[in-house]
């Protein structure tokens, strides 16, 4: 189980080691192998005058090296470990990036709001898919696919106004960065809680939606107060 102070230290200031592309490839292989996630390779990092940036081109790329490389990327994508594997050998530095809408939506709040959500949730026994953590600051939480759709309606029941909550749920049309993909100089996205035998049938938007609404309004007040 990963406590209060597990969990913080993770999404805080990690040391993250150099990234290496054999990563990458078999991380891309075992999503679509053993989870049966579509994946697709999305830009990557390039060093010019001993800067790095992002294959994009773009100066001040706000995800450099973790976002999709081509417009048509939803078409890109494949269940197949065998294609992964492939795509992966050919672009060993590309990102990890996995579709939602599909096999999982994903929910996606601030750290601060996902540490107090986590450490509630784990006591209470909610049971919990795979949680990454990104070097900007958020955490996501894997949920059935279709949650998306319910969340702001979830959210009002419990008395929420979902403009207030910094809560954004990512369906269809949307994707999210995997592990161990390298953010620029940020650091790479990490698990908080790895995908596992135990975690194989995901939760369903209902059983994390009040802990997490929980955990971004009392976030957003403590913000209000500084």
């Amino acid at each position: 189980m990963l406590d209060v102070e597990e969990t913080i230290g993770v999404v805080g200031a990690p040391l993250i080691p150099q990234q290496h592309s054999e990563r990458l490839l078999d991380a891309a292989v075992r999503y679509a192998e053993e989870r049966h996630w579509d994946v697709f390779a999305g830009t990557w990092l390039e060093t010019e005058e001993g800067r790095e940036r992002c294959s994009c081109g773009e100066p001040g790329c706000p995800a450099p090296g973790a976002h999709p490389a081509r417009p048509d990327w939803a078409t890109q994508a494949t269940g197949s470990a065998v294609t992964a594997r492939r795509i992966w050998a050919r672009q060993p530095f590309s990102a990890v990036l996995l579709p939602t809408g599909r096999t999982f939506d994903a929910l996606d709040v601030p750290d601060t709001a996902g540490c107090l959500a986590l450490a509630r949730m784990e006591r209470m026994g909610t049971p919990l898919g795979p949680v990454t953590c990104t070097p900007f600051g958020r955490m996501l939480f894997f949920v059935l696919p279709g949650g998306a759709l319910k969340v702001h309606d979830l959210a009002r029941k419990l008395g929420w106004h979902p403009s207030t909550l910094d809560l954004v749920a990512r369906g269809e049309g949307d994707y999210v960065v995997a592990p161990p993909t390298r953010m620029g100089s940020r650091g790479s996205v990490l698990w908080a809680r790895e995908p596992t035998a135990a975690n194989r049938w995901l939760p369903d938007t209902e059983e994390l939606v009040s802990s997490l609404a929980y955990a971004c309004g009392r976030d957003a007040a403590d913000a209000r107060r500084r």
